[in-house]
């Protein structure tokens, strides 16, 4: 794989430091990903390719604000080039040349079982949990993408960390 399209903005925005950024959304969560971006570079655009309404009228003012573009076009032919993704063609006019392209699509979290045990989500279905990743269930914990919305490995791994020790601790002596 070659990165054509990005996925971690938090990672690697420092890379498209001035560059012409396109970050293809469904909702808000573009519009959040796009507007993180612009602290990177003035000429960020959100390819809205959602249904319509899905993208919020107080969403396309923080936009505006800001200076994000918005394209509302479905993506009919993506050009390549030796190195990477350099135009999305949006139907009769010309392409759209990108030095960067994110993916801004978010993550569903996955909490059925979860769920099945009795454990409580919050408005965007993300698991609760205490200071030690323990969620509403006792014993039952959880890390991750299925807790916060921050979707790093890092965060993940230092969520995991936390819980183990606090199961290690409890552990009979």
């Amino acid at each position: 794989m070659r990165g054509l399209i990005r996925v971690c903005p938090i990672c690697d925005g420092y890379e498209v430091i001035g560059q012409t950024v396109g970050v293809v959304g469904t909702d808000d969560h573009g519009g959040r990903e796009a507007r993180f971006l612009t602290t990177y570079s003035d000429d960020v655009w959100l390819i809205h390719t959602g249904r319509r309404g899905a993208l919020s009228q107080a969403e396309r003012r923080r936009l505006k604000a800001v200076g994000v573009g918005i394209i509302e076009t479905p993506i009919e032919r993506v050009v390549l080039d030796r190195r990477r993704v350099s135009a999305l063609c949006f139907g009769s006019g010309e392409p759209k040349r990108f030095d960067a392209l994110y993916a801004g699509l978010g993550v569903t979290p996955r909490v059925d079982l979860a769920l099945q045990a009795g454990a409580r989500v919050d408005a965007e279905g993300r698991l609760f949990v205490g200071p030690h990743q323990e969620t509403s269930v006792p014993g039952l914990y959880a890390a991750g993408d299925v807790v916060r919305g921050l979707n790093q490995i890092s965060t993940a791994e230092g969520e995991g960390a936390i819980a183990a020790t606090d199961v290690h601790n409890r552990l009979p002596r």
